[in-house]
Formats: C-alpha cells, sequence, structure tokens
C-alpha cells in the first residue's frame, strides 16, 4: 500500500483516529483539510456514487441541524453548496486508498484498505 488520502477537518476528532490509525502502520497519509480546500467536484462525485448523497450527511452533527437541513428539503445541489461551504455537514473522514473509499469512523474499512 502506497498511502492513503484522508478529507476532514483538524479539529474532527474522527479525522484524527483516522490518522493515528494509519500512522501507527506507517501508512503514508495525504491529509486534505476540507476548511482550507473543498473537495474537487470529481472527488466528492466518487463517494456520492459509492455511498449515495444522503450517507455522506451526518445527521447526528450538531451543525446539520443548526443548518436547519431536519426540517428544510433541498435539492442535492443545494445540499452539495452547503457542503462545500460547511464540510461539517459531513460524515468524517472520508478516506480513500486507490479505488476503495470508506467514511466516517470505520476502522474495518480501513484494515481492508491495508489488505490490499
Amino acid at each position: 500500500m502506497t498511502g492513503v488520502q484522508i478529507f476532514g477537518l483538524k479539529n474532527s476528532q474522527a479525522t484524527r483516529a483516522a490518522e493515528r490509525f494509519f500512522k501507527e502502520r506507517s501508512i503514508a497519509i495525504h491529509f486534505v483539510d476540507l476548511k482550507q480546500k473543498p473537495m474537487a467536484p470529481g472527488e466528492i462525485k466518487r463517494f456520492i456514487d459509492r455511498f449515495g448523497l444522503q450517507h455522506l450527511i451526518d445527521k447526528q452533527a450538531k451543525s446539520y441541524e443548526d443548518a436547519g437541513l431536519k426540517y428544510l428539503k433541498v435539492t442535492d445541489t443545494e445540499l452539495l453548496g452547503r457542503i462545500e461551504r460547511n464540510p461539517k455537514l459531513l460524515l468524517l473522514p472520508l478516506v480513500r486508498s486507490g479505488k476503495q473509499i470508506s467514511i466516517g469512523q470505520d476502522e474495518e474499512a480501513w484494515r481492508a484498505m491495508l489488505a490490499q
């Protein structure tokens, strides 16, 4: 395994857990802080195609409730715009290694990435 790409936020506990998981196993990490740089459209599309846009959203997050998304009906395009402006809406971290991807704090999926 050459390395992983982790999309997340520096102050996200789940993102730090992913970094720690791969660092402890001496895997090279390319970290993308979504607060500094939003995901490229092609990159987010990869996750949407695999999991669906609704599954990328952290419905338990305070930012989800603060954005009023619990009660609003928004189109996927509007939702993508909101995610770009507020990455805290995402179920972080988003991890990619080659063609394998995972969302959220999913050590089982991370182990599967290592096995490849």
